[in-house]
């Protein structure tokens, strides 16, 4: 009972990582494109010669 109780808790443990990580990789990949929207929009709309949208 002990082993497949192992087992079961391993396979829920990795199931979670990898529902996790999926998530993650989703959230990079909008955040990628907001800024990359955000840095095109701003370098063709500048006025004052200053293209950046970002503070740094």
């Amino acid at each position: 009972m002990g082993p497949l109780l192992l087992v079961l808790l391993l396979a829920l443990i990795l199931f979670g990582a990898g529902f996790a990580l999926k998530i993650l990789w989703w959230v990079a990949v909008i955040v990628l494109v907001v800024w990359l929207l955000g840095f095109v929009v701003r370098s063709t709309n500048s006025s004052g010669g200053r293209g950046r949208w970002y503070r740094w």
